[in-house]
């Protein structure tokens, strides 16, 4: 099969129609020919667009009905450009670009758009045909339709184009190629366009033309913003957003003549040329200091930089920082250390004005935009500086020089960098030392980021987010190739107001984890949850296995309980997810509630289960490193170990985790054993001590057995499920006492004081007594009873979240 048959067996793949003509019926000319060889020795052409001055369209009424007329014409544009781009199928992500600017720049014009009044005679005063009430009517929606944020959006995005741009001549070259040696290439694009099905792009291009459509389209971009802008009047809403937009333009076309010049000055190993592969912001630890940075990945290089302050309407400026080779670069996670003791506190106050200024972009009218404008600034002033002291994850950076730096943000960005980078360094690629003064200053056109990610700065509406209470149930995982501890973390978008990151408790080794765990957020604005699973190593390093996005729906998440199946890397989730929205009250301080001395039935409730974390972790480790230590729950842990362990279940579940990792083992057993020790009130109620000591002196066993489990099942929920849990638990010890020596009897005896008490009889009232040389015969005994029990029930450690019978699983 030639190569033309082939590129038609491959577009008829693709459901693209192709006519197929005579050669002889081929037409000779290239459709836009100097245009494509123009493009080929020349940069982009940018013109010198400065930011318009006072528009010279007289009435504020004349320029919004300009403005409404350009841009229905960019709409119309976009149609074309977009069924352009559908034959271009080797550029998605600017396919991907282009329909969601136009579709919410469609969405927004709808409105506006009006039927055209039916032909008849002209009054001749004008005056007479609109009223004053209409012209007020029609000002008033040319200043409530805003797309200034659409355009923003999109040129923010523009950084996709370089990469078209940069292989333009490579693909230019094989189109030419395919063409000599095949004429019928010339009318293959034509072909597909006059089948496309829309009347406005039914137009003959060849191969060479399409490919220059894109080029065409980015060096246009700043034309369609100047009269956007120039028909903007200056108190618009969308003035500054557009100004904004220009200015990203212009700086992007002129940074692609000039940083293209740059990169190709210099070549790296194997004759690659240095580029720009990725850059963000994150926060950079300097000294002990916090500093928010622009982070650029190069082919062979990383470089930090500073965003110098520069006056309104200026070039912004980058100042070097620092950079590191990539070759031999080592990434490594680490703890993110404890800051100030005040920090928590700060957190907190910033959090509570930024929740004081959300309130008042709510409560402003029509009318006191500046008000507003002021008010959005101190919000991004206070996002800022959250978004700079609160990031509790870090990536260290180790270069074989000696140099190390250490980068803070969420887990998913991070993770985002790590393999950007790991990337790159598997290719052994040889640094050539850069012009630090070149490289910071080629920065400002070279960048795909512009601003800092802080939801304060979207414009756009917030219909479609979350606002109220997110509650994640992480079920269990799947999948992993071999038994690791791992945790599953959940980061939630949105204002800041809130917590907007958490984490489940570290499993025990194991193929097939299971937490059941509940993880609350408060949400403001949110549209998007980022799920990453993670393994910690023995030395307490994590790797993250992979990691997912999930778009939020509030529509299908309200009410009921929405369990899905969601693919992070070669691992599945098994979570639930619901939605309750509701007016959101101050941050709250994020003081823990303690768990010791607390009613069992009081700290399930608290933590959305039915078994205690608590129990749970300590369970689960005990059975991950001491199924086989003698004397296990026999043998007391030291007592400072145990208190230290008890202090941090009491602030920060998280924490107790991380430390029960590398304490002793019989502390944790110790630790388990003090927190039913320490209930107000007994795991097995007291009320039942009498009737279970009867049901011990039943002679026939069937009907003692069903009056014990009788007894067990009039316990509370929470205090069932959490004794059948320790039951099954202690069961397994027993299994191994040729080893720890811990036989059932052993381990009634040692729990039975904790679990079940006898009633205190009060002062003046006389009452049934136990003989205290009884007491404990009866409470080891109960114990053993059950422990000696086969068909005992499984434990529930979570609630049900039932689900809509069409939504229980669904495979993201």
């Amino acid at each position: 099969m030639d190569v033309y048959q082939e590129a038609v067996g491959y577009l008829e793949s693709q459901q693209i129609p192709v006519e197929v003509e005579a050669e002889s019926d081929v037409l000779d000319e290239d459709v836009f020919q100097e245009e494509t060889v123009s493009c080929l020795l020349s940069p982009l052409h940018t013109e010198s667009v400065d930011l318009p001055d006072t528009p010279t369209i007289r009435s504020p009424e004349e320029m919004l009905e300009r403005r409404l007329v350009v841009l229905r014409g960019i709409l119309e544009s976009e149609e074309v450009y977009l069924s352009e781009l559908e034959v271009l199928l080797m550029v998605p992500e600017l396919r991907d670009m282009h329909q969601c600017f136009y579709a919410g720049l469609k969405a927004r014009l709808d409105p506006h758009t009006h039927t055209e009044p039916s032909p008849g005679p002209v009054d001749p005063d004008p005056e007479r045909e609109r009223s004053s009430a209409e012209e007020t009517e029609m000002k008033q929606g040319g200043f409530e339709l805003m797309v200034g944020d659409l355009f923003l959006k999109m040129v923010n995005q523009i950084g996709v184009y370089r990469g078209f741009i940069d292989n333009y001549e490579k693909a230019v070259e094989i189109v030419r190629k395919c063409t000599h040696s095949d004429h019928r290439f010339r009318t293959l694009a034509q072909s597909m366009m006059s089948n496309n099905g829309s009347d406005k792009a039914r137009t003959k291009y060849t191969f060479e033309a399409l490919l220059y459509k894109p080029l065409d389209r980015v060096t246009k971009t700043t034309l369609v913003l100047r009269d956007v802008l120039q028909t903007t009047p200056v108190e618009h809403g969308d003035h500054t957003a557009l100004q904004e937009a220009l200015r990203l333009s212009r700086s992007f076309l002129s940074g692609v003549n000039e940083g293209s010049q740059c990169k190709r000055e210099v070549t790296l190993s194997h004759g690659m040329r240095r580029q720009l592969m990725r850059d963000g912001f994150v926060v950079d630890v300097c000294e002990g200091e916090r500093n928010l940075r622009h982070l650029f990945l190069y082919t062979d290089l990383l470089l930090c930089t500073k965003l110098k302050a520069v006056a309104k309407g200026k070039q912004a400026q980058y100042r070097f920082c620092w950079y590191l080779p990539l070759a031999g670069l080592r990434l490594r996670w680490a703890a993110d250390q404890e800051g100030p003791a005040d920090t928590h506190l700060r957190i907190h106050t910033i959090r509570t004005k930024m929740y004081l200024l959300r309130q008042q972009l709510r409560q402003h009218v029509r009318g006191s935009r500046g008000l507003a404008a002021r008010s959005r600034k101190k919000l991004q002033q206070m996002e800022l500086l959250l978004l700079t002291h609160s990031p509790v994850h870090r990536l260290e950076l180790h270069s074989p020089s000696g140099k190390s730096h250490c980068l803070l943000s969420s887990l998913y960005e991070l993770d985002e960098w790590r393999e950007a980078i790991h990337k790159l360094t598997r290719d052994n690629i040889e640094t050539v030392p850069p012009d630090l003064l070149t490289l910071t200053s080629a920065c400002v056109k070279l960048r795909m980021t512009q601003q800092p990610p802080l939801h304060s700065l979207n414009t756009g509406d917030e219909e479609d987010s979350l606002c109220g209470t997110l509650t994640v149930a992480i079920h269990s995982a799947c999948g992993l190739q071999h038994p690791a501890s791992v945790y599953v973390c959940v980061e939630v978008d949105g204002y800041e107001c809130y917590d907007k990151q958490a984490q489940t408790h570290s499993s025990i080794q194991s193929l097939s984890p299971h937490w059941d765990q509940e993880l609350t957020f408060q949400v403001d604005g949110a549209q998007n949850l980022k799920v990453l699973c993670v393994s910690q190593s023995e030395g307490g390093e994590d790797a993250v296995l992979g990691k997912a996005s999930v778009k939020l729906d509030s529509t299908t998440l309200q009410k009921r309980w929405r369990r899905q199946t969601l693919p992070v890397g070669q691992v599945e989730v098994t979570l639930s997810l619901k939605y309750c929205p509701h007016p959101l009250g101050p941050p709250s301080s994020p003081q823990q509630q303690p768990v010791f001395n607390i009613p069992i039935g009081a700290v399930a409730e608290q933590e959305g289960v039915l078994v205690p974390h608590v129990v749970r972790c300590c369970v689960e480790e005990v059975e991950r490193r001491g199924m086989e230590e003698v004397g296990i729950y026999r043998i007391s842990g030291a007592a400072s170990d145990i208190s230290s362990l008890k202090t941090a279940f009491n602030s920060n579940l998280r924490d107790a985790v991380t430390r029960l990792r590398t304490a002793e083992v019989n502390a944790v057993s110790g630790v388990l054993k003090l927190y039913f020790r320490e209930l107000p009130e007994p795991l097995i109620p007291t009320e039942l001590f009498q009737s279970l000591a009867r049901a011990l002196n039943i002679q026939d066993l069937d009907s003692r057995l069903v009056s014990m489990l009788s007894l067990l099942q009039s316990c509370p929920d929470v205090n069932r499920q959490t004794f059948l849990y320790l039951l099954h638990h202690l069961q397994r010890v027993s299994e191994r006492q040729e080893v720890n020596k811990m036989s059932l009897m052993n381990l009634a005896t040692v729990f039975g004081p904790s679990l079940l008490r006898p009633p205190v009889a009060s002062l003046g009232h006389g009452g049934p007594t136990v003989d205290i040389s009884q007491e404990v015969v009866v409470q080891v005994q109960v114990v053993f009873f059950y422990l000696h029990c086969n068909n005992l029930p499984a434990a529930q450690t979570s609630l049900p979240h039932d689900t809509d019978s069409e939504d229980e699983t669904t495979h993201m």
